[in-house]
């Protein structure tokens, strides 16, 4: 699995937009960027970890239980004595 890097993908537009490490942009600018990068790179690292959370679906146990509540729809029989006579 090919997961970019935040930190690198930063210096790499910082090179192709701000020609970077020839001209530097305005110091809180670069701050910001780098910031967001951390920020970006300390995500990913925990997302990494939690990749396996999710469980599939069963189609086979779905379809079960859906059968099964078709089933006791039918079997259950509600009388109406609400008539008067």
């Amino acid at each position: 699995m090919n997961l970019s890097d935040p930190l690198r993908d930063t210096v790499r537009w910082l090179s192709a937009h701000a020609r970077f490490p020839a001209s530097r942009l305005e110091t809180k600018a670069e701050t910001l960027l780098c910031v967001a990068a951390l920020a970006a790179a300390e995500e990913a690292a925990a997302l990494a970890g939690a990749r396996h959370l999710i469980k599939s679906r069963d189609g086979a146990k779905d379809a079960a239980a859906r059968d099964y509540a078709y089933r006791r729809s039918k079997v259950h029989y509600v009388c109406d004595n609400s008539a008067k006579v």
